[in-house]
């Protein structure tokens, strides 16, 4: 059968979704395409390179949002495009925040995040964009890595977040009434369970209401001006 690299992708993206990238391997590949494993190293060279197209792959899927007239509708789409793939594709959160994704789909993405973040109005310099990129990178993947470890959690153990923390129950009663933590009490007993789409959202827009507020060198908001 004939070969490409696009295939290659697609077969592997299709067994990491089911194993993981642990259970990932040319030899599998090569089955699940039904050719020999030599074949493969005809158009893709190792491991590295081979994540670095499945990647790719799923970014192909987040560029398809564009750009929007508004620089903040044109992020909102980004992000949640991306929480959505991630979500369809666990793995790829794994590889979020390690070495840059230099693709033509990663760079296609990361183009019109940036386009997007310089039309704030608090970004008003290089630095500012810089900082405003990372801060939104590092919101992304901590928020994404965490909401998938907590999935993966709860399958491997059977145990949603409810039932962990009912389990813990007796233990935590009894360090909360020493008194010694009083708002991680307040967090326990009158917090909600919280959505995690609604969070996300949340969390996300509080990110960015920080990037419609210009500041001064020093990060400080300028003060309003004094009444006459």
């Amino acid at each position: 059968m004939p070969l490409s690299r696009a295939k290659i992708a697609a077969a592997a993206i299709r067994l990491a979704d089911a194993d993981g990238l642990d259970g990932l391997s040319v030899r599998k590949i090569a089955k699940e395409l039904g050719v020999g494993p030599m074949r493969l190293y005809d158009y893709v060279t190792n491991r590295s390179e081979l994540l670095d197209l499945m990647v790719d792959a799923v970014y192909a899927r987040i560029a398809e949002v564009g750009q929007h007239t508004e620089w903040r509708a044109t992020v909102l789409a980004i992000v949640h495009r991306t929480r959505d793939a991630a979500l369809d594709h666990e793995w790829f959160a794994d590889l979020l925040g390690a070495r840059p994704h230099l693709g033509p789909h990663a760079l296609a993405v990361g183009e019109s995040t940036a386009a997007a973040l310089s039309q704030a109005p608090g970004v008003r310099s290089v630095d500012d964009l810089q900082r405003a990129v990372g801060a939104l990178d590092a919101f992304v993947v901590g928020a994404l890595r965490r909401e998938i470890t907590e999935r993966r959690t709860a399958r491997s153990t059977g145990t949603d977040v409810s039932a962990w923390q009912a389990a813990l129950g007796p233990y935590l009663t009894r360090m909360l009434e020493t008194g010694r933590y009083p708002t991680v009490a307040r967090l326990v007993v009158d917090g909600a369970h919280l959505d995690a789409e609604e969070t996300f959202h949340h969390n996300l827009t509080t990110i960015l209401d920080g990037l419609t507020e210009p500041r001064d060198r020093s990060g400080v908001p300028p003060a309003p001006p004094r009444p006459e």
